[in-house]
């Protein structure tokens, strides 16, 4: 979350004129991009582990799950504000609301779930070479199917998180979790009432996740706005 905000903070610099760095194209940091989304995915499916493993109850699953489908419907509503031309339509919280259900579904499925995370970052790979020898695929491409992931023509939108290779992600979290809830239970950590200082502030962070995620990039865009309009 701290390198998220930092990355954000970095874009909002270069949108108001700041720097001039390239964020979709340039490998520093679209490299840095497709590292802070796979931490995220990876922590969403380790945290299902766990919270299956505390017995959370399909009610409270979905508690938790209408509020990242509704905050993102809010995403895509700012972004079609902000960015009319390339809103997000499947961005990280619209993807994570997908694959909630399906990971939560597939839980039991053990170590399965490390082939199937494999399988499903390889069609990444694999599907622009399939649509360039099979054309009738290209439909993959419309704006209906795209959220697969299994294209090759990335669409424009200013976030896209596909099924396509980020369930795979979330599937190895999940499977990280339950592995180490058998075997390293100590690797997920202890109890944080004790926790201090910079500790206790990374734990209020992780707990409320959701509206830190929600909350931080309109709070840096206006601190950069405000500076902006100072110049």
């Amino acid at each position: 979350m701290l390198w998220m905000t930092a990355f954000h903070f970095c874009f909002d610099l270069d949108f108001f004129g700041f720097i001039n760095e390239d964020f979709y194209r340039d490998p520093v940091w679209t490299g840095q991009r497709t590292a802070i989304v796979s931490l995220f995915l990876f922590t969403a499916g380790l945290s299902q582990a766990v919270a299956l493993h505390q017995g959370q109850t399909w009610v409270r699953f979905w508690r938790r799950w209408l509020q990242v489908a509704g905050a993102a419907l809010l995403v895509t509503a700012g972004s079609v504000a902000m960015f009319p031309n390339s809103f997000i339509y499947f961005g990280v919280l619209h993807g994570i609301a997908a694959m909630l259900i399906i990971v939560r579904l597939t839980a039991g499925w053990g170590a399965c779930l490390w082939w199937l995370g494999a399988l499903v970052i390889a069609l990444k790979f694999a599907a622009p070479h399939a649509i360039a020898t099979w054309p009738a695929l290209d439909v993959l491409n419309s704006p209906a199917l795209n959220w697969l992931g299994l294209i090759n023509r990335k669409p424009i939108t200013e976030d896209y998180v596909p099924l396509a290779p980020w369930l795979g992600v979330m599937w190895w979290g999940m499977a990280a979790g339950q592995w180490a809830l058998r075997h390293r239970p100590h690797l997920l950590g202890t109890a944080d009432a004790a926790a201090t200082g910079v500790r206790r502030g990374l734990v209020t962070l992780g707990r409320w996740s959701l509206s830190y995620y929600l909350l931080h990039q309109p709070a840096l865009l206006g601190l950069v706005w405000v500076a902006a309009q100072m110049r």
